[in-house]
């Protein structure tokens, strides 16, 4: 990823957090934290941007608009929610898609409205 990527910018999520849950077994398995350090220290050594930004609302927040939708997937029984609809705008997304736009925008501090809110 360094060798071909310019900037990297991945969510704060904390794994140590993420252990104490029943996704445990996933996140020990999937190497979070270890991935991470790794991004870091490869992507100093090649002098490539690398940023944790605040993944709080990314998979709420309507990427094309930037509003904050009155229905969209909430709490614990919106993870099963994969794709969705904004009410404000009607452009279609995909949850982990959707996501990973607000966090590369976020990383660029571009996103005018949305995600810090609340």
């Amino acid at each position: 990823m360094v060798n071909r990527c310019g900037e990297i910018y991945v969510d704060n999520v904390s794994s140590l957090k993420l252990v104490k849950t029943m996704m445990a077994k996933s996140v020990l398995d999937a190497g979070w934290g270890q991935l991470k350090t790794m991004l870091d220290y490869k992507c100093a050594h090649a002098d490539i941007v690398f940023k944790e930004v605040n993944e709080a609302y990314t998979t709420q927040t309507c990427s094309h608009c930037g509003s904050l939708p009155e229905l969209r997937p909430k709490g614990i029984a919106g993870l099963g929610i994969r794709k969705w609809t904004c009410s404000g705008c009607g452009v279609a997304h995909d949850r982990d898609i959707n996501a990973a736009r607000n966090i590369l925008a976020a990383g660029h501090g571009r996103l005018a409205v949305g995600i810090s809110v609340l």
